[in-house]
């Protein structure tokens, strides 16, 4: 009986594997010799409408990404590209950047790269930058999470926030 049972047991865990490896080569194609996933979304009936990708900038806009970008830098003090947005980081270099920032009271704008690819590429390209999250202060390009946890140490970071106005409420 307990053969019988281990035998059962296998069967199933082999289905099981054969069953996750052939999901996952409809998922992907081996591109030479590397697995590639398809980032395409199936125009499968099944598929609900809040998982298509929109498009967040409207097709109608005289705005670039380009332009997006360039103005987010320029209207606003502290402008941070994220995962996530500041009340809800979606990882933790995210995290650490907006909580170094808070300890000095002055507002946080900020886009959720998560949300556009596009926007993620656009924002890389204007800063030379290939890593979030991304932080911009009074228009200048300063880095990330690492950096301004380094400038906030050194003290460095109140001396370039100590202008911009603060009491977010």
């Amino acid at each position: 009986m307990a053969a019988s049972l281990s035998s059962r047991l296998m069967k199933g865990i082999a289905n099981l594997q054969a069953v996750r490896s052939s999901r996952l080569a409809s998922a992907s194609a081996y591109q030479n010799g590397v697995m590639r996933y398809s980032s395409t979304v199936s125009s499968d009936s099944d598929t609900h409408d809040d998982f298509k990708p929109t498009q967040k900038v409207p097709s109608g806009s005289t705005d670039s990404l380009k332009d997006i970008v360039e103005n987010d830098v320029k209207d606003n003090p502290v402008m941070i590209y994220m995962k996530g947005v500041p009340e809800s980081p979606q990882c933790g270099f995210s995290s650490l950047a907006v909580r170094v920032l808070q300890q000095y009271n002055v507002p946080i704008s900020s886009r959720n790269i998560l949300e556009d690819p596009e926007l993620k590429t656009a924002v890389k390209s204007f800063s030379h930058w290939p890593t979030f999250p991304q932080i911009f202060i009074k228009g200048e390009f300063i880095g990330g999470s690492d950096i301004i946890l380094n400038m906030h140490k050194e003290g460095e970071l109140e001396q370039k926030l100590k202008d911009v106005s603060g009491n977010q409420d």
